[in-house]
């Protein structure tokens, strides 16, 4: 009987080779494989962490100054809304409400005389400036016959950018 015999030897398992050819590598003093060579140099970090704050001096300011500009325009947006829940408090009472009623009037009956005739509902509920402090109403007004006015990022009468008055009489 006739055995067939296989002229191929065995052939070593991949991980003998590949360690046989990093001790082969680390003898011979030549740069280990790309496979072995993983992270980064401390130049390589320190480039990356540069432009992150390049990048970052350039943004960070422009944000901020986009967030007192959405406060602002917030602002504005409720005065206006305040001024024309007023005027048509006004269309069916035929007055506003006094400067003791405030911008209460418009989301609960005043109590105090005189007492609106044909009053309704106006508001759900009387909104805080973005800064979190309540809207001022002055009847008679200053600049117009009632005036609805946020006093700004500082709480305080007048000032200027982000502190200044945001009032029903600007455009």
């Amino acid at each position: 009987m006739f055995r067939e015999t296989t002229l191929i030897p065995a052939l070593p398992s991949l991980t003998t080779l590949r360690r046989q050819q990093l001790l082969q590598t680390h003898r011979t003093g030549c740069r280990l494989p790309a496979l072995v060579q993983r992270g980064f140099t401390l130049i390589e970090l320190m480039v990356v962490l540069v432009i992150i704050g390049v990048l970052a001096a350039l943004i960070v300011p422009n944000v901020l100054d986009r967030a007192d500009d959405a406060r602002t325009t917030a602002a504005k947006t409720d005065v206006n809304n305040l001024m024309q829940a007023l005027k048509l408090y006004r269309l069916d009472n035929q007055r506003y409400p006094t400067g003791e009623q405030g911008l209460a009037a418009l989301t609960a009956k005043p109590t105090t005389n005189p007492a609106p005739p044909n009053w309704r509902p106006y508001l759900d509920k009387l909104p805080a400036d973005p800064w979190g402090r309540p809207y001022q109403y002055l009847n008679p007004g200053v600049h117009a016959e009632v005036d609805v006015l946020s006093l700004g990022a500082d709480g305080l009468p007048g000032g200027e950018g982000n502190n200044a008055d945001i009032g029903s009489w600007q455009p």
